[in-house]
């Protein structure tokens, strides 16, 4: 049981979300894995053929998610539209434009983060997009 208060839980959450936003937007990888702690899990469902989406573990899992996605994809937009804390968790919510380097689509999505923060650090990540767009802007299909 934690002996912080459910307002010093929502403080920290989002102290580390912003932290995070801030890194990505400066392309800070390194500093964006530095967030999450060691043990931690990192989820982003999708199809087989997106090299990048799976279930990752530890600032190695994590560093590979962000170091294969910026392998594969040109960001053109990244837009937080909202952010909310209950405690512990935290929930990003936005839309996002990237370019598929090697087949040169159009990737377009709503997105939703859902973070747990534990003393500090990022303990898991679950990542929600539209995974049949990813499909296709990934494959022929």
């Amino acid at each position: 049981m934690s002996t912080h208060s459910p307002e010093a839980s929502a403080r920290a959450t989002r102290e580390v979300i912003d932290a995070y936003l801030a890194r990505l937007a400066d392309r800070d990888l390194d500093g964006a894995v530095r967030l999450f702690a060691e043990s931690a899990e990192f989820l982003a469902p999708g199809s087989p053929a997106v090299p990048w989406s799976g279930h990752h573990t530890g600032h190695k899992g994590v560093a590979h998610f962000f170091a294969t996605l910026h392998e594969y994809l040109q960001p053109e937009e990244f837009t937080v539209t909202h952010i909310v804390v209950d405690g512990e968790h935290g929930v990003i919510i936005g839309h996002l434009r990237d370019t598929v380097k090697a087949t040169g689509k159009p990737l377009t999505t709503p997105f939703a983060a859902h973070l747990t923060v534990v003393d500090g650090r990022v303990a898991r990540y679950h990542l929600f997009e539209d995974t049949h767009a990813l499909h296709r802007a990934v494959t022929d299909g």
